[in-house]
């Protein structure tokens, strides 16, 4: 690392976004923020970070650890000082110089100290939080602001700026008085927001993460036209009608007596199979992008599962798979169920904290609208 911390991040950035990443300055600044969490001096903490903030694509890895070699390949070596270590950790934190606290400041301080409590809740694992916490975590969720990505439909539309003349108008409008001064009508297609289909693993290893990512589900159906979910464990439920409650208490405290099948054993290609059967022809129109959440412990047929998996895939525009195993930095996805999974996955992306599903956000807001 040079004396500017700060620069070698954006450097780094760059040099992802080179190799066909998408790194926002967002992300830049919260890999900046996320130095105040963990300790600087700790190359592993460090690679795990930046890689849970910059990568959704179990596929940019090499590419990842690359550019990390060579951006941080001195940040450990031998006659490096302690100094240098923190540098980045102390360019982060932005601390007051402490003599006096004037009256007036103590608002703003105790402001101060509110948001790095926050940020802190919303960095750490889910199942590692205490029932306060939780509720803090509940209330980022549901109110994370976002634009869902949409798409260009097969249908036409008029449109004065459109990429097409549309005939039947132009010469609809030259039949009368004017019909000697024809104006060219226009046309292009519908642009409408992309469906999103979540599937939500409720199994006993999933049970505190599920629990938040249907707060999150939740959510999403207030922000988006058209959602659906769905959880499942032993089998299979649609449990959208619940989530149309505004109050998530309530939507969730219906879901809960709807739901039989909490904290089971794990089905997932059989969970996958009634879903292509009995519902892909409804719901998969528009071509839906589908987030399934589960840490891919599966207790079924692995063939099954890759088989039915690559029938989702092709039946929809983007697959994403959250697993919130996959925030640690020794995660690799070796289960005999995501193993069946990577093939036919777009991402892979970690679901452990409130940061985290801020990055699948920002994902579905940068999918692009094409079909």
């Amino acid at each position: 690392m040079t004396a500017s911390p700060i620069r070698d991040l954006a450097s780094f950035a760059d040099a992802l976004r080179g190799r066909g990443l998408t790194v926002t300055p967002d992300q830049v600044s919260e890999m900046a923020l996320s130095f105040l969490y963990i300790d600087p001096a700790e190359r592993n903490h460090v690679y795990a970070a930046l890689r849970a903030l910059s990568i959704t694509d179990p596929g940019h890895r090499r590419i990842y650890d690359e550019e990390f070699r060579r951006f941080f390949e001195g940040f450990h070596r031998p006659g490096s000082t302690a100094e240098q270590h923190s540098r980045l950790a102390s360019a982060t934190e932005h601390k007051p110089i402490i003599e006096t606290i004037p009256e007036e400041a103590v608002d703003e301080t105790v402001s101060q100290a509110g948001a790095s409590a926050v940020e802190n809740v919303a960095a750490r694992d889910f199942a590692s939080l205490d029932d306060n916490d939780l509720g803090e975590a509940r209330r980022m969720v549901s109110a994370m602001s976002w634009q869902p990505s949409d798409f260009r439909t097969r249908r036409w539309a008029s449109d004065k700026r459109g990429r097409r003349p549309d005939l039947r108008r132009t010469l609809h409008g030259a039949v009368g008085p004017e019909g000697d001064l024809m104006a060219i009508r226009m046309k292009d297609r519908r642009i409408r927001q992309r469906p999103l289909i979540v599937l939500a693993d409720i199994s006993g290893s999933m049970e505190r993460y599920a629990e938040m990512f249907l707060v999150f589900a939740h959510a999403a159906q207030h922000k988006i036209e058209h959602v659906e979910v769905f959880t499942f464990s032993t089998h299979l439920t649609r449990i959208s009608p619940e989530l149309k409650k505004r109050d998530p208490k309530v939507a969730l405290s219906r879901v809960s007596s709807t739901v039989t099948d909490w904290s089971g054993g794990t089905k997932i290609g059989e969970a996958l199979a009634d879903w292509n059967k009995n519902w892909s022809r409804r719901l998969a129109r528009g071509r839906p992008i589908v987030l399934i959440l589960s840490d891919g412990w599966d207790c079924g047929d692995p063939r099954l599962l890759g088989d039915e998996m690559a029938r989702l895939a092709r039946s929809v525009h983007k697959v994403i798979w959250l697993n919130p195993l996959a925030a640690r930095a020794e995660y690799q996805p070796a289960t005999r169920g995501m193993k069946a999974v990577l093939p036919h996955i777009d991402h892979l992306l970690p679901a452990a904290s409130v940061r985290d599903l801020s990055g699948v956000v920002r994902l579905l807001e940068s999918i692009a609208r094409e079909r």
